[in-house]
């Protein structure tokens, strides 16, 4: 899922915002959604928007972050 419509302004290198898309499409595939529309969509690309800008740009650990606190079930 696409990060872009997300951004609100902030720059990020073309390579980390493939990088932070793929996080944010497993995030959502995780949680079965798919309405970028959705406001849990923009709550996962908000955390991961957050880690990226504090210097986290691992797929796996973007995703992590994103689903963090929402319980054990989506914790992979």
């Amino acid at each position: 899922m696409p990060i872009r419509p997300f951004l609100q302004g902030k720059l990020f290198e073309p390579e980390l915002l493939e990088t932070l898309s793929q996080a944010l499409a497993d995030a959502c595939t995780t949680l079965g959604l798919k309405d970028k529309e959705d406001v849990a969509v923009r709550l996962l690309a908000s955390r991961i928007i957050r880690q990226a800008r504090q210097g986290v740009h691992d797929r796996g650990m973007l995703r992590a972050a994103a689903l963090e606190g929402l319980g054990p079930a989506y914790r992979q």
